[in-house]
């Protein structure tokens, strides 16, 4: 047990539940409270349910809980996903009216499970961009350094759980978007096989590259909650009709024989050498633990986010032509600058963008006739100093949104199944993290390999330094 039950993963959390120690209504108030206090720094929520979660929790806490492992749990989730009642604003002012008519497919299944919804959380406007700033509802920070980005776009979801507002929180991840806020916040960021998780009812950005995501406390959280909000649903296009899986099996399973895909190129490239210090020192791990170290090489990814934005932005125009039309002047310059090369893009260039993807993807599985699992460093750099607008590494300079999401980007293209999970600390105090990557589908394989990761207290990272 952590010093304060803010800090405790969800599996902690629910035993405290299950022996009486803790209500489910004493539970919503310690997030309630923290909330309050925090959310002002944090900038973490845009909608707060605390009010709505505590009724919830008083009907639970009459009877049993119900057989789930999210059951009293409360939670957050992105405010582009639609809750029942509740605006969801997608972080502009384009939506400030807009409130929803019924739960989005996740948000559905989280409240069958008896979960507990505490709000709706800070984003970069409409997901388009990794930072996470907001000029209408405020720019989160890291709560390791809150002088330092929280990344984005689903920067509040994030940070309510490394400020220990919320134990688990959904978001969305298009470009790395879940995994690159997780990673640079000490947290477990999971991008699932893209159908895994429907996408009804949340806000789209780009349909081809959209998943939703999960950042939890633990891999072990992270499984359980997959178990909650992965399944089929026919209102989705993209939505995969599946068995739903018990994904907790996977945890604590031997990695002996495991076969850990690295790659040679690209993906260990300008990147900070305390973070490629630390993947050594994963990857020995990985080692003595019988895991066998494989090289893999990558198509050549020159052109691989000319490719992504390329599909993006034309998507994200079809998403938002309407409300231009009646709304346009609420959108920030920004966004409107990034439609405006929507515009710009012909039909041609799109379907050649997308014939790309279909190669990359079938190039990439590929690469798991060779390995179970690829490792590669979250992220490229640490948390950056809020106002930051680009980096330089070995002589280039990189605007620090691309730097961000520079290796996790791929992934949504591909469609494979992505984790990032914290691997160490850096100097400047600040965590540093890992992905792995898995076949489509097999999220217990990438659990598995970071579960073993996990348990070693050699990659355990210390709880941000907030008021506890």
């Amino acid at each position: 047990m952590t010093t304060h039950p803010a800090f405790e993963d969800i599996r902690s959390l629910r035993a405290l539940l299950t022996a009486g120690k803790i209500s489910p209504p004493e539970l919503v108030s310690v997030f309630a409270e923290r909330i309050e206090r925090h959310n002002a720094v944090s900038r973490a929520f845009i909608t707060v349910t605390a009010a709505n979660a505590a009724e919830c929790a008083a009907s639970l806490s009459e009877g049993d809980l119900p057989q789930s492992p999210l059951a009293g749990i409360p939670y957050a989730s992105k405010d582009l996903i639609d809750i029942a009642g509740v605006r969801t604003t997608a972080g502009s002012r384009v939506f400030h009216d807009r409130v929803a008519q019924e739960d989005a497919f996740v948000i559905a299944r989280l409240r069958n499970a008896g979960a507990l919804s505490m709000g709706k959380t800070n984003l970069h406007e409409f997901a388009y961009g990794a930072t996470g700033e907001n000029e209408v509802y405020g720019t989160c920070v890291n709560a390791y350094d809150t002088t330092r980005l929280a990344g984005g776009s689903s920067s509040g979801s994030a940070a309510a759980v490394a400020f220990g507002l919320v134990p688990a929180a959904l978001g969305t991840d298009t470009g790395g978007s879940v995994r690159a806020p997780a990673a640079l916040n000490g947290l477990v960021g999971l991008k699932p096989t893209i159908g895994r998780v429907p996408t009804h009812g949340v806000v789209p950005y780009c349909w081809t590259l959209d998943h939703v995501g999960l950042i939890t406390r633990t891999v072990a959280d992270s499984a359980d909650l997959l178990e909650v909000v992965s399944g089929y649903d026919p209102r989705d296009p993209g939505s995969v009709n599946l068995p739903r899986e018990s994904y907790s099996d996977a945890i604590g399973a031997d990695v002996s024989g495991i076969r850990v895909g690295i790659p040679s190129d690209f993906f260990f490239d300008r990147c900070d050498p305390q973070i490629l210090a630390a993947l050594e020192r994963v990857k020995a791990h990985l080692v003595r633990r019988g895991a066998v170290l494989v090289p893999v090489s990558f198509p050549d990814m020159a052109q691989t986010r000319t490719v992504s934005l390329t599909v993006q932005m034309p998507e994200a125009l079809s998403a938002h032509s309407a409300y231009l039309e009646t709304r346009g002047d609420l959108y920030s310059a920004d966004f409107r600058a990034g439609l405006a090369v929507g515009q710009c893009i012909l039909a041609e260039h799109y379907v050649k963008a997308k014939r790309f993807i279909e190669t990359y993807r079938q190039q990439t599985n590929a690469l798991f006739d060779q390995a179970d699992v690829i490792l590669t460093p979250a992220t490229p750099e640490i948390a950056q100093k809020v106002g930051t607008v680009s980096t330089r590494r070995d002589g280039v300079d990189e605007a620090i949104g691309n730097a961000i999401t520079r290796y996790t980007s791929f992934f949504n293209m591909t469609g494979h199944p992505a984790l990032t999970m914290p691997c160490g600390m850096h100097t400047e105090g600040l965590p540093i993290g890992l992905q792995l990557i898995g076949r489509y589908f097999e999220e217990k394989t990438v659990f598995r390999v970071a579960f073993d990761i996990e348990r070693n207290e050699a990659f355990s990272i210390p709880l941000p330094a907030v008021d506890t």
